[in-house]
């Protein structure tokens, strides 16, 4: 097993192998034996330190018995968590992606999110969430209602992983004035979304915030990012978000430090929560009216 930094590959393939491992119903132990090496050996490679060697990674996804399509997925990361040296940052081009997005964002212990014109997809309401997907279909994929289902059960319970967490997460929203105003899927959808902005920031660990229109200076204007803090134990990761093709992962700090520092500034130059609250109420009044 080769060791080093926890990257983003190897977060990823550490917390897909446990997720496996966990749906399986076996211990580190019981994988270990496996593959015929110490329950050390899986720890680490869970923890994203260590990463296993072809052939033990080939024996322990045969053991968990997945698909073919996601065997093929997991042997691909594990090649990308090998390699000794990399550019400074990681496009993830392998199928479903969002998945391990989202197994970041369930590890993480406290997430921030910024997006232009969109309410991001975890503080998004059920039908807003539909909306959203069902503008994609036929567009990004082929036509499918089963694919329209599974995205939208996926987000659903993503949601669930994340803001009903059994050690909340401090979660941080930043929205843009122009998501707010942006009908999708309906003016009675938009009306439903900003209610359940206002549940969620009742939520004592979740910050909802809005960024005004007619604010200047911002440095994140017309881009999106998502920043993963894992605490002590992993470096930071920022996600950022394109609307097509491969998303781009950050994970040094020449990178990482002035990304959290940018979000930081949108959460000053924003309308502190309580305004914020009193915004989506004065807009939802305008929506009725």
């Amino acid at each position: 097993m080769s060791y080093g930094r926890p990257t983003v590959e190897r977060r990823q393939l550490g917390l897909m192998l446990k997720k496996l491992r966990e749906l399986k119903g076996v211990s580190q132990n019981d994988a270990a034996r496996e593959i015929g090496r110490k329950q050390t050996r899986i720890s680490r490679a869970e923890n994203g330190v260590g990463s296993l060697a072809r052939e033990e990674l080939a024996r322990l996804l045969d053991f968990y018995g997945i698909s073919e399509d996601e065997r093929a997925t997991a042997l691909a990361l594990g090649n990308q968590a090998r390699k000794r040296q990399r550019g400074r940052t990681y496009a993830d081009n392998l199928p479903r992606s969002f998945e391990r997005l989202a197994d970041l964002q369930a590890d993480a212990e406290a997430i921030g999110f910024y997006e232009t014109g969109i309410v991001p997809g975890l503080a998004q309401s059920p039908d807003y969430a539909r909306a959203v997907i069902m503008a994609f279909d036929g567009v990004w994929w082929e036509t499918s209602v089963l694919e329209v289902e599974s995205r939208l059960e996926f987000r659903m319970e993503q949601q669930r992983r994340v803001l009903e967490a059994a050690v909340p997460k401090d979660i941080s929203f930043v929205l843009t004035e122009t998501a707010l105003d942006q009908v999708v899927g309906g003016v009675s959808v938009l009306r439903g979304q900003l209610l359940h902005l206002l549940q969620l920031s009742e939520r004592p660990n979740v910050a909802v915030r809005v960024l005004p229109s007619s604010v200047p200076d911002n440095p994140l204007l017309g881009g999106g990012l998502i920043t993963l803090d894992f605490g002590t134990s992993a470096p930071r990761i920022v996600f950022v978000p394109v609307l097509y093709g491969p998303s781009t992962y950050h994970d040094q700090e020449v990178d990482t430090v002035p990304m959290f520092r940018a979000f930081e500034a949108v959460e000053k130059i924003s309308l502190a929560e309580e305004s914020s609250r009193t915004l989506l109420i004065d807009k939802l009044k305008r929506i009725g009216s």
